[in-house]
C-alpha cells in the first residue's frame, strides 16, 4: 500500500502536520510521500500510483493559497478518486472549513471526491505573535490528534467539516487576496544594515520570487503567494513585507524544546482573541484523542 500527500507548507506548520500522517501511515505499513509544492509541477506523481492521496495546505484569508489551484488544474484526471484534505490556520473559526470549496470545484471535474478533510490550529506566522506557551500548546494537541485522524483516512471512516452560512461568499470576497498577493510582493524591502546576504530567502522561497544579483540587490517579483517563508525565517529580522508589515512575524517558535512552566509567561495582549472558540478546539480534540485511548484500554483488557 501506498501514499502521497502533496504538500505546501509556507513557513512550516502544514508540513509538520503531515509528517505526523506520514508517521502513522507508515505504522500502518503504507509506504507514504511527502511531495512538496513548488511553482514548478512539470513532474507531479501520478495520483493513480497511489492507495491514499491527500492534499495540504495553510489557509489564506479563508482559501486555499494560489498555488493550490494551480496545482489543481495540473492534476491528471482520473476516475473517481478519493482525497482527503490536511489545511492549518491560526485560529480554529469555522468559515476556515469552506477554504476547500474552490479547490475541490476543479478537483470534481477531473475525478476526485473529497471523503476526508481536517483542520488543525497552529501558530500564526503572521498577524500576531503567540505566546510561545499557546504555540507549544497547539503542537501538542496535533500530535495527538493527527494520528487519530489520520487512521480515519485509513480505514476510509469519512470524515467532512462542516459549512458556515455565507462562508462560500466570504471567501470568494477574500479570494481578492490571490490578486493583491502579486502586488503587495512587488513592495517587500530589506534593511541593508541588517541583512546578512545569508540569501536563505532567495533559495527558499517557493515560487522563486526573489532574485538578488550579482551586485546584492534584491528583486521581488510579481508571483507573491505571502507565505511569509522569507520574513518569518529571516535569521536577522530585515524584511518588510509591504503593506502587511505590520502583521510581520519573525522567528521560529520553540514547539520542539517545549517551555518551562516555572517561568512565568507575559500576559499577551491578544489574550482575549477568540478565546472561546479555542477553548472550544482543545475540548473537541481531547476528546476524540481521549476515545481513542479508552477503545485501547477496552481492547488490550480483552486481549
Amino acid at each position: 500500500m501506498k501514499a502521497i500527500i502533496y504538500v505546501f507548507s509556507g513557513t512550516g506548520n502544514t508540513k509538520r502536520i503531515c509528517s505526523l500522517y506520514k508517521d502513522e501511515f507508515e505504522r500502518g505499513g503504507v509506504e507514504t510521500t511527502l511531495f512538496p509544492i513548488t511553482s514548478d509541477m512539470s513532474a507531479l506523481p501520478n495520483p493513480n500510483d497511489f492507495d491514499y492521496v491527500g492534499f495540504a495546505y495553510p489557509i489564506h484569508a479563508f482559501n486555499a493559497p494560489k498555488i493550490m489551484l494551480k496545482l489543481a488544474k495540473a492534476m491528471d484526471k482520473v476516475s473517481n478518486k478519493e482525497i482527503f484534505i490536511i489545511k492549518s490556520s491560526g485560529e480554529p473559526l469555522k468559515v476556515n472549513n469552506v477554504s476547500s470549496m474552490k479547490f475541490m470545484s476543479i478537483m470534481r471535474k477531473k475525478g476526485y471526491i473529497l471523503s476526508n478533510e481536517y483542520h488543525y490550529v497552529m501558530p500564526y506566522d503572521m498577524i500576531f505573535r503567540h505566546t510561545d506557551r499557546e504555540a507549544v500548546r497547539m503542537w501538542e494537541t496535533a500530535q495527538k490528534l493527527a494520528p487519530v485522524e489520520a487512521r480515519e483516512v485509513l480505514a476510509h471512516k469519512e470524515h467532512k467539516l462542516s459549512r458556515v452560512f455565507l462562508g462560500g461568499f466570504i471567501a470568494w470576497v477574500l479570494r481578492i487576496e490571490h490578486v493583491a498577493m502579486l502586488v503587495n510582493g512587488r513592495c517587500f524591502k530589506v534593511k541593508k544594515d541588517k541583512c546578512i546576504m545569508c540569501r536563505k530567502c532567495e533559495k527558499n522561497c517557493p515560487v522563486g520570487n526573489i532574485k538578488i544579483d550579482e551586485n546584492g540587490k534584491f528583486h521581488f517579483g510579481g508571483d507573491c503567494l505571502m507565505c511569509t517563508r522569507c520574513s518569518f525565517g529571516c535569521p536577522t529580522d530585515a524584511f518588510k513585507i509591504g503593506i502587511l508589515n505590520a502583521w510581520r512575524i519573525n522567528g521560529n517558535y520553540p514547539l520542539d524544546k517545549g517551555v518551562d512552566e516555572s517561568k512565568p509567561e507575559p500576559k499577551h495582549h491578544h489574550h482575549w482573541y477568540c478565546k472561546k472558540v479555542y477553548a472550544r478546539y482543545y475540548a473537541r480534540a481531547e476528546e476524540k484523542t481521549a476515545q481513542l485511548g479508552d477503545l485501547r484500554c477496552q481492547r488490550t483488557s480483552s486481549d
